[in-house]
């Protein structure tokens, strides 16, 4: 997926006074990205690859 044609969204897991926020790009890829640093990196796995790591999150065991 490119990232310019990406529909990203602020992620639910992220801080609500806007700090500390993350925005993901859902699909069969998932992107990741710093709100605030946008042009500066971003990282895209497999939705599965995702999954996982939002299991082990909920689960506290990351």
């Amino acid at each position: 997926m490119d990232s310019s044609t990406a529909d990203w969204h602020t992620s639910s897991y992220s801080d609500p006074n806007g700090v500390n926020c993350v925005e993901v790009a859902e699909g069969p890829r998932v992107g990741i990205r710093d709100s605030q640093h946008r042009h500066l990196c971003e990282v895209w796995v497999d939705a599965a690859e995702w999954i996982a790591v939002l299991s082990l999150a909920k689960e506290d065991a990351l």
